[in-house]
């Protein structure tokens, strides 16, 4: 019986789109594995893959883990071999993750996919556009709930979220996509008499929520404020620059020097790092829907 190849038994095992789980070996698993059959993969294959992300990317390297099991359970039943390298045995030798809380976040690959369930529900609407909103600026929900289109700038695309909205406690501008903006666009026809981007029904502020509950009634296996790490671990493997990162994601500056920089901010790098966003999880998408 012919061993498949291990993109060919990803894809034959899920039942998501496949681009998604290609991203996901693309990425993670052929880097070390390359064109090699299911029956190949020993356990120290699996720790190769795991460890150079176990402590850096814990949420993803566990997702990488499960489907990786997922994928040797399949080969088992198929007949391809008779154990599983990524079962206990790898969990007993990989070493503990730290203790700093994690918010349950998906793998960058993964969040087309999560877009598309979302778009595709029968959420209310404003509630799935301030979800897509949320991804493409990997901004904190409550800045999201919260924003107005005051604060919406057109002509120059950005979005100043103003001091009183921001833990530092200055203004913090946002570069906005074309992918951004397209939601921006579809939004305006909800626009509120309060002035705010994504009205509730009563046209009040959306609950704090509501968004959770949207990915929990849809089995999106991440929490809101998660996007913020999948856009963070994104642009580490794509070797964008830390301080561009931390600008991104408006982390406070502790640097006095850096934080007196009137151009600190890294605006024009953060400008083509969310176009590269994007595209990377919404691409050719944009305008078909």
């Amino acid at each position: 019986m012919p061993r498949p190849g291990l993109t060919a038994a990803f894809v034959k095992h899920v039942d998501k789109p496949e681009h998604q789980w290609r991203a996901c070996l693309r990425d993670y698993v052929m880097p070390h594995w390359s064109d090699r059959t299911v029956d190949d993969i020993a356990t120290a294959d699996v720790m190769a893959v795991l460890l150079p992300i176990w402590s850096t990317k814990a949420e993803t390297a566990r997702r990488v883990r499960q489907r990786i099991g997922a994928i040797m359970k399949w080969a088992m039943v198929e007949g391809y071999r008779s154990d599983n390298p990524a079962g206990r045995s790898v969990g007993a030798a990989l070493p503990k993750q730290g203790g700093r809380v994690h918010y349950r976040a998906l793998p960058h690959c993964d969040v087309a996919g999560a877009l598309d369930t979302v778009r595709a529900s029968r959420a209310m609407a404003t509630n799935k556009l301030a979800f897509e909103f949320l991804v493409l600026t990997a901004a904190r929900p409550g800045k999201v709930r919260q924003a107005t289109w005051a604060e919406i700038d057109f002509q120059r695309a950005i979005w100043t979220v103003p001091a009183e909205r921001t833990r530092a406690g200055r203004p913090h501008r946002v570069p906005l996509s074309s992918t951004a903006l397209d939601v921006l666009a579809r939004a305006e026809r909800f626009k509120a008499r309060s002035g705010l981007v994504f009205p509730s029904r009563t046209g009040k502020a959306l609950s704090s929520v509501t968004l959770g509950k949207l990915l929990r009634d849809l089995r999106i296996g991440a929490v809101p404020y998660g996007f913020r790490t999948s856009f963070r671990t994104w642009c580490e493997d794509t070797g964008v620059a830390k301080e561009v990162v931390a600008a991104a994601l408006a982390h406070t500056i502790r640097n006095k020097v850096e934080a007196a920089d009137p151009h600190g901010d890294q605006f024009e790098r953060r400008r083509e790092v969310m176009e590269g966003w994007g595209d990377y999880i919404v691409g050719d998408r944009i305008g078909s829907r």
